[in-house]
């Protein structure tokens, strides 16, 4: 009977795997468009985000980060990082997990780098890990909530904000 349920499981788990829609990293377009939109949203939502970002020397944004988890866990999301404006650079953000978790979530991040050395200790990692390589402030709003730009003085602050527009507090890892 061991052997027959081994069997099965086996089976299922090709056959899951096998049949498994392939997914394709989005265009550089499709990025570009959400890390966009993802900005424009942002700067409208919070007061004070605009003046924030003009103040920073790189945004890295990642519209769409979905984590979802079973006992197993993991994260996946691509992004842009801006520099003056323009696309620098092209990233993706991962991360497995294992412990107790049940369900799936969707969330942007954007990661203001205020300095330039914070800026370029992270596109000189090959991986980073947001509060072992790099201090990170995190910033907890609600909605309609507003930015003191004079009380941030984090090299590099993040924000995560859900598809409702709420911001809370979470770790980041990529």
């Amino acid at each position: 009977m061991f052997r027959q349920l081994v069997w099965l499981a086996a089976f299922s788990l090709i056959a899951a795997v096998s049949l498994a829609p392939r997914s394709q990293a989005a265009s550089a377009f499709e990025i570009d468009a959400g890390v966009r939109a993802t900005l424009d949203k942002f700067y409208y939502d919070v007061q004070g985000a605009r003046d924030l970002a003009d103040k920073s020397v790189g945004i890295l944004v990642f519209p769409s980060v979905i984590k979802a988890g079973f006992g197993f866990g993991g994260e996946y999301g691509e992004g842009a990082l801006l520099i003056r404006g323009k696309t620098a650079a092209y990233y993706n953000l991962v991360s497995a997990s294992f412990g107790f978790q049940l369900g799936v979530q969707q969330r942007s991040v954007i990661i203001l780098f205020m300095t330039h050395t914070a800026l370029e200790g992270f596109r000189s990692s090959a991986g980073w890990k947001v509060g072992v390589d790099g201090s990170i402030a995190i910033v907890t709003l609600g909605v309609g909530g507003s930015i003191d730009t004079n009380k941030i003085k984090s090299p590099v602050v993040g924000f995560i904000v859900d598809p409702k527009g709420l911001m809370y507090n979470l770790t980041l890892e990529g």
